[in-house]
């Protein structure tokens, strides 16, 4: 009885206090001393050079150029340019005052089949690129699988639904750790594992375009894949962990953790209903990894609506789950109303994870949004829910260590819109001003184990299945010409910030 009440005061009664409490003129000093600012990217949005450099080809190539998969019909070939341009790119991050920069590796550009034989000149491309960012006073942060699989270990056996990839991560992971170990100390083993199981494996709406749901899905199996593809992945990252701590840890010094994208959710109403429906939204989302890495298991709300299509963990395979990472990643951007699902994914008789939650999420309440929308039709803008996450994994989890891996809202890019009226992003300025000061509420009045912040994200670039039609960046690209850099208002907030 005491665990109900304790969820119902996250999920209910933290709203209120939360949303009342504010902190105003923030800066970097508000902050405890240690605390990392800095901005995230991956490589697949933003290097280019897909056939530069014994690069191989990876499951986005394949579907970006597959057509329909795309909104604008674009592809990553050349997105911003950054393989040939980070030293640029690097200049402006240490003219912000950034203190870290978070990045990806290109899996392909080091085993371009994946497995085999090492690939030196993307070894060399990585090693220039973290010298460049030590030689500027920036720290790495470096995320070992931000999606791009190659494609020559999803046509040798199907990639993350075979067992097989667990060792040829842990290869390319631990030649990572060989190569690049001596300056990395902060690794990230997957970025939003469930955004790319659900999008990849359920709904078909990301590479590899798996699913059975969906009419334009060629195979797959909506009811089972993704479930087997997280198992794999939750063995994929623990087996990574142990190696580092094995035989690299006691030498390079060095951390692990994973990014998870999380929204904070509401319960629509305060039915019980609707509560416990938040609970599993959140089971289906957060504890679907969390809870194996901290309890070594699933949730229960997942083992009893999922069944025997949930894959169990033997006694050594928890053993190895169970505690495998020194710190959370928390990939935050919006909050969203939760609705009890009854029946079936709208009525429809469907298998598949979304379903099995029997949640609804919803952007609406009574007609009303639970905050402005930004330019992506899921990102709406509610910034108390960061602040009642913090305490959610805090009070759930026993307080670890997070850092916020990626934190940001994106404008559309209007044809219509006049370059002048694009930088001055004041939503954004206002975006990571109400975000961060509620995250400082978290740790100063809450007591929440967070140690630092990426803003989402450094440049625009090519935004997957949205290509670029949209605008995350705090610099503005000008795709017509040259793909120059040009400052928007949320830089020189940044500045301030960061330098007050």
């Amino acid at each position: 009885m005491r665990i109900v009440i304790i969820w119902v005061l996250v999920l209910v009664g933290f709203q209120f206090q939360m949303s009342t409490s504010h902190v105003s003129e923030i800066s970097r000093k508000s902050f405890s001393e240690g605390f990392v600012f800095g901005t995230a990217t991956s490589a697949y949005q933003y290097e280019g050079a897909a056939k530069e450099d014994g690069r191989g080809p990876t499951i986005w190539d394949k579907f970006s150029h597959s057509f329909g998969n795309i909104i604008d019909f674009s592809n990553a070939d050349f997105t911003v340019d950054q393989y040939h341009r980070y030293n640029e790119d690097i200049q402006l991050m240490k003219d912000m005052g950034m203190d870290a920069y978070r990045f990806s590796i290109a899996w392909s550009r080091i085993f371009p089949n994946g497995s085999g034989e090492i690939n030196q000149a993307g070894i060399d491309h990585y090693n220039n690129l973290i010298n460049a960012l030590l030689a500027k006073g920036i720290v790495p942060y470096v995320t070992l699988y931000h999606w791009d699989l190659p494609q020559a270990l999803a046509d040798k056996y199907n990639g993350w639904l075979n067992p097989q990839i667990i060792k040829d991560f842990a290869i390319y992971a631990e030649t990572c750790f060989q190569k690049f170990g001596d300056r990395v100390k902060h690794w990230i083993t997957f970025n939003e594992p469930h955004t790319f199981v659900i999008q990849g494996y359920d709904l078909g709406l990301h590479a590899p375009g798996r699913c059975s749901i969906n009419i334009f899905c060629k195979a797959g199996n909506s009811a089972t894949e993704p479930y087997i593809v997280t198992h794999n992945v939750l063995l994929a990252h623990a087996t990574v962990v142990d190696i580092y701590r094995k035989r690299y840890k006691s030498k390079q010094h060095g951390a692990l953790g994973i990014s998870l994208d999380v929204s904070w959710y509401k319960p629509l109403s305060n039915s019980t209903k609707n509560i416990e429906a938040t609970q599993r939204a959140l089971d289906f989302q957060l504890g679907w990894f969390m809870d194996p890495l901290f309890f070594g298991d699933y949730p229960s709300s997942m083992k009893n609506r999922v069944g025997s299509r949930l894959p169990t963990f033997s006694k050594a395979e928890a053993y190895l789950v169970r505690g495998s990472l020194d710190f959370v990643g928390i990939n935050h951007y919006t909050t969203s109303y939760v609705k009890s699902n009854s029946t079936d994914l709208i009525g429809i008789p469907v298998n598949d994870s979304i379903a099995d939650s029997g949640a609804i999420i919803l952007p609406y309440k009574s007609g009303q949004p639970i905050g402005e929308r930004a330019a992506s039709v899921w990102l709406y803008i509610f910034p108390e829910g960061i602040r009642s996450l913090m305490n959610y994994i805090k009070h759930k989890y026993g307080n670890p260590l997070v850092i916020i891996t990626e934190n940001g809202m994106d404008d559309p890019n209007d044809p219509f819109t006049s370059f002048k009226d694009a930088i001055q992003d004041k939503k954004r300025i206002k975006y990571h001003s109400s975000y961060l000061s509620n995250l400082l509420a978290s740790i100063k009045e809450d007591g929440c184990n967070v140690r630092g912040y990426f803003a989402w994200s450094l440049t625009d670039n090519w935004e997957w299945s949205a290509g670029y039609t949209s605008r995350f960046g705090l610099y503005f690209v000008d795709y017509k010409d040259n793909l120059k850099r040009y400052p928007k208002q949320s830089v020189q907030w940044f500045k301030n910030f960061l330098t007050s």
